[in-house]
């Protein structure tokens, strides 16, 4: 994944949605209810997907820097752009 691979993501509208069960301890959900108005949210399901979303975007970023360095790192040990290009779509493909 490189950093342009990193695009914005579709308006729920046009996403397909599933439901999942997660088990949460109580205290955790009573903290979220509090802090959910705070940050201006209709509630905690509405808090813990945003905080679902912001770890999910540091991590793509993250991976997007890693790849990046990657990329460089090959290129500095004189790997030919054309064999990166082949080893990403191989990568790809698997």
């Amino acid at each position: 994944m490189s950093s342009e691979d990193l695009k914005p993501h579709p308006r729920k509208s046009n996403r397909p949605m599933l439901s999942v069960t997660v088990r949460i301890p109580v205290d955790v959900i009573e903290a979220m209810k509090t802090i959910a108005p705070q940050r201006g949210l209709t509630g905690y399901q509405t808090l813990l997907k945003s905080y679902v979303k912001e770890g999910l975007r540091r991590d793509e970023a993250q991976l997007a820097v890693t790849h990046d360095r990657l990329i460089e790192a090959l290129k500095r040990h004189g790997v030919t752009p054309e064999v990166i290009e082949q080893a990403a779509q191989e990568a790809r493909t698997a």
